[in-house]
């Protein structure tokens, strides 16, 4: 049983007027029964909001919006949303799904069906909640014990930031960073970060036409050649920085808010959606110099190679011309990220994983 005293876990409940509605005033009493029973590892407080959110059509990503902007009003931790409109993953219709980096799921109520619907939405949402707090398919599903993983991404989730930290910016950030560890590193790999370039179409294309140019371009194999390993690490870094910045501002990822009371969820948020963009984007790296040093092998000859650069070839040589082109290839990403839709960079850093229907 957690201490009564301890700092809660805060899970707010928001539900569409209508149907949706008469299932959250049970959801709020079963979520208080299971939770406490499940992951006694915290206190849990339950809050309930009847509101809709959006206007219908919306799709999933501005109630997930929209949801955030509640849950960071209301200084909630977590946010389980009941609506009546339909979900998607991948084109297809799903029951619910949940962002574990925007602490929202979302529940589409229809899509339980008609025969115990109270039943469902409540085996269902305690799934995700788990899922919200950074639960991956090799945890434990039923109680969780106190030092189990998932219990200690739950204290940190429940702890208070000190009361007397004045500290600001990178300060407090740091602060966070040190002592959320766990629940952000639960919150990065649910997020599935090595997924993201291949979810930005006009970013991948960019770089492939890059890639291409750079291999076959004899100004580039000598480039490669002088450059040096300095220089080299230097246009590597300034690569990844490029599409990291380039994603991140121009979808306008970084969240900002003046109200202290959410500075640690606003935290949070930010330094989870830094390090899965920076993990997609060094993953796209090290995908095109594998990628590359093969191609370089087959495409570039070994006598047009050594003619170009004026001397002898050998293994070394071709791994710098590889590492040239993934560092050309990632800066055409960074411009063919700057195409995408802020719509589409934003379906790509966060992923929503969708939840099937309890039986």
């Amino acid at each position: 049983m957690a201490d009564a005293a301890a700092p809660a876990v805060v899970v707010g409940v928001v539900a569409a007027p209508g149907a949706a509605a008469d299932v959250g005033q049970h959801l709020v009493a079963d979520l208080t029964d299971d939770l406490a029973d499940q992951l006694p590892t915290v206190a849990w407080k339950i809050a309930y909001a009847e509101d809709g959110l959006v206007q219908p059509p919306a799709d999933d990503a501005e109630l997930v919006a929209a949801a955030r902007k509640l849950l960071l009003a209301e200084d909630w931790d977590l946010a389980v949303c009941l609506t009546d409109l339909p979900l998607a993953s991948s084109g297809r219709p799903v029951v619910a799904h949940a962002s574990p980096v925007h602490g929202v799921a979302l529940i589409s109520v229809p899509a339980l069906g008609p025969v115990g619907l109270r039943r469902r939405t409540r085996t269902t949402a305690m799934a995700l909640i788990r899922t919200l707090a950074g639960e991956t398919d090799e945890e434990p599903g039923a109680e969780e014990p106190p030092s189990g993983p998932l219990g200690r991404r739950l204290r940190e989730l429940a702890a208070e930031p000190d009361a007397e930290d004045v500290s600001e910016g990178a300060w407090f950030t740091a602060r966070v960073l040190s002592g959320n560890l766990r629940l952000l590193l639960g919150m990065v790999r649910a997020n599935r970060p090595w997924r993201l370039a291949t979810r930005l179409s006009r970013a991948l294309t960019a770089t492939i036409a890059a890639g291409v140019f750079a291999l076959v371009t004899s100004d580039i194999w000598r480039l490669a050649d002088t450059l040096g390993w300095a220089r080299m690490t230097a246009v590597a870094v300034g690569s990844v920085l490029a599409i990291g910045v380039t994603l991140i501002v121009g979808a306008e990822l970084w969240e900002r808010s003046t109200d202290p009371r959410v500075r640690k969820q606003v935290a949070l948020f930010n330094l989870a959606t830094t390090a899965t963009v920076a993990i997609g984007v060094v993953s796209l790296y090290a995908a095109l110099f594998v990628l590359a040093l093969p191609i370089a092998l087959l495409l570039v000859a070994p006598g047009l190679f050594a003619d170009a650069l004026g001397h002898a070839v050998g293994v070394g040589d071709y791994l710098e011309l590889a590492w040239l082109t993934s560092s050309l290839a990632t800066v055409g990403g960074a411009l063919g990220a700057g195409l995408e839709t802020d719509e589409a960079v934003r379906e790509a850093a966060y992923t929503y994983r969708p939840n099937t229907p309890a039986e």
